[in-house]
């Protein structure tokens, strides 16, 4: 059976069965009304199965202070607990479960990562990008099962899929047929709910396009409202949405509302009213919002940071006549994965399990710091970390006659921390692992030829419309930038190798084959001519990291903000 029948027919199954069970559920009168049940969603959890390190594994609350957070084992006591607390509830994701994922998920191709999700009882998730990751294929394997067509089964003998759902209202096969089921219904509570599923649009700008040939991504909003007035046909009128889409914030605690307003806001705004409720991701940020549908009316809009480090916890009060969700009972909150409980046993013994299989490779020593390289940036948004990586690039690339390295933020998955060595005594080791867990998508480095028009173009590209990427940077580029001059004016003074750039002179220039195809938005790299192939770019991070030990923290001074 085709993939695109097999689809249809589910859907129709799906909806059969609504039909049939959603008639009248009593002819008496009932003591209450209602049925209450909780949903339990997370976001962006990246396979990190390990607690996550440095900055990546805290959580910052409203007055500044930070609560260490994260880690599956912990994550699974938490869901259970909050299970235990009600009668009926529903653990969902809204995306990006795999991917960039730390070693002991991604040397496995995530197949410990689901097989967590599977423990964890998970009923539904929406695909984010790096689903995308390894192909459709690839995640028809995660939704099915059966082993890696080159690696095989490494990780366990056999591996059986997800028993969820991957959902995408928004994906279609080039043929406007649906290539991901677009819904799914639950039942809790003698309730049907519909979950709907809807990753961003944009996601052919956030992987490289080998990963979704033959596919296109339509638009949230017509999506969720086709999905949505459909399942309200059949009688669905708890409604659900998990989009893999996000905003950025203010700094914020978990429950806070400071957003800046983005892509999610202006979808959450838009929805048929038929909607209760919006779990977002994809920004990695924390946030607790009431957004006004268009029929006025408040609806609940939340996202859990990233990497298992929030439960986004929502208590619904279903009307059991109407079925229909009371929206002015809806509790929402994100709840921090603290690591004072229990670890989950059986959870545990999973994620010690994979450690151990992957650890010969893991913990290899691949080069000493002094001190944390931090992945994120300074007011300019200069990383100590990016400036590592963007050197090591363009070490890597020397034989291309490479004078400059641009690395995306977005590649930077992690910090290294002089505290993470396997001992624990903070002798500044980097493993393997460390590496791959800031550099897991095996981006390849390729050098092209710009004119200083087009590299001025590629650092005036870093703000679009609300959204700004600061590219990371060799040390033998610097500029400086003004937020608040006009859009194409902000970006002066650029040097390299202290000689300011001449527009119609030629640089060579390293990136990622992400970057070079154009990714996150940063078209003017596709005009670069002469492309050279390089190294994997976490092949030239080991590199530099082993011909430079004892590395310190660069100097931050190649970007410079202005008034």
């Amino acid at each position: 059976m085709r993939l695109s029948t097999r689809l249809a027919v589910l859907a129709a199954a799906a909806l059969a069965t609504t039909a049939v069970t959603t008639a009248p559920a009593f002819a008496g009168q009932r003591p209450d009304p209602t049925t209450d049940v909780r949903i339990i969603a997370f976001n962006d959890l990246h396979g990190n199965l390990e607690p996550p390190s440095g900055s990546s594994g805290r959580v910052t609350q409203s007055d500044g202070t930070t609560v260490d957070a994260g880690g599956a084992a912990y994550l699974a006591t938490h869901v259970k607990q909050l299970r235990s607390q009600v009668r009926n509830s529903l653990v969902l994701s809204a995306g990006d479960n795999i991917g960039a994922s730390p070693v002991i998920s991604a040397l496995f191709h995530d197949e410990p990562t689901i097989d967590f999700l599977n423990q964890l009882g998970v009923g539904a998730s929406v695909v984010g990008n790096h689903e995308f990751d390894e192909g459709y294929q690839e995640l028809q394997r995660m939704q099915f099962g059966g082993c890696h067509p080159t690696d095989g089964c490494q990780f366990q003998p056999q591996f059986k899929g997800a028993n969820f759902p991957f959902l995408g209202s928004n994906v279609y096969f080039t043929n406007g047929l649906p290539a991901l089921l677009p819904f799914t219904v639950k039942f809790e509570g003698g309730v049907p709910i519909g979950i709907i599923g809807a990753t961003l649009k944009d996601l052919p700008t956030v992987v490289t396009p080998e990963a979704i040939k033959g596919l296109k991504f339509g638009d949230e909003v017509e999506a969720i409202d086709r999905t949505a007035n459909l399942l309200d046909f059949f009688g669905v009128k708890s409604q659900i949405v998990l989009l893999h889409q996000g905003d950025s914030t203010e700094v914020e605690g978990p429950n806070d509302c400071k957003l800046r307003p983005g892509p999610a806001a202006a979808i959450a705004a838009a929805v048929t009213p038929k909607v209760d409720a919006i779990f977002t991701g994809h920004s990695h940020q924390q946030y607790n919002c009431v957004i006004n549908d268009p029929a006025g009316q408040p609806r609940p809009v939340i996202q859990g940071s990233s990497f298992g480090r929030l439960l986004s916890v929502m208590d619904l009060k279903i009307d059991l006549k109407t079925r229909d969700v009371v929206r002015s009972q809806t509790k929402a909150r994100n709840e921090i994965v603290t690591r004072d409980v229990t670890p989950d046993p059986a959870v545990a013994a999973l994620v010690a399990d994979a450690k151990t299989k992957a650890a010969p490779i893991a913990n290899k020593p691949v080069g000493t710091i002094t001190a944390d390289l931090p992945a994120a940036g300074n007011a300019a948004g200069e990383s100590p970390l990016g400036d590592v990586i963007a050197d090591a690039q363009l070490a890597g690339t020397q034989s291309n006659n490479a004078v400059i390295a641009i690395t995306n933020p977005g590649g930077i998955r992690a910090d290294l921390t002089y505290k993470s060595s396997p001992n624990g005594e903070g002798d500044g080791v980097v493993t393997y692992g460390e590496a791959f867990t800031v550099q897991p998508f095996s981006n390849i480095m390729q050098t092209i030829t710009l004119t200083g028009a087009n590299l001025k173009n590629v650092l005036e590209q870093q703000w679009q419309g609300t959204t700004t990427r600061i590219l990371q940077i060799s040390s033998s580029l610097h500029y400086s930038y003004s937020a608040s001059a006009p859009q194409g004016s902000r970006v002066s003074n650029i040097t390299v190798n202290g000689t300011p750039v001449d527009p119609a002179a030629s640089y060579r220039v390293s990136v990622n084959n992400f970057l070079a195809a154009g990714g996150d938005g940063f078209t003017e790299f596709t005009k670069g001519t002469n492309l050279s192939g390089g190294p994997v770019d976490l092949d030239a991070l080991i590199a530099y990291l082993g011909t430079h030990p004892n590395l310190a923290p660069p100097a931050a001074d190649r970007i410079t903000r202005l008034p």
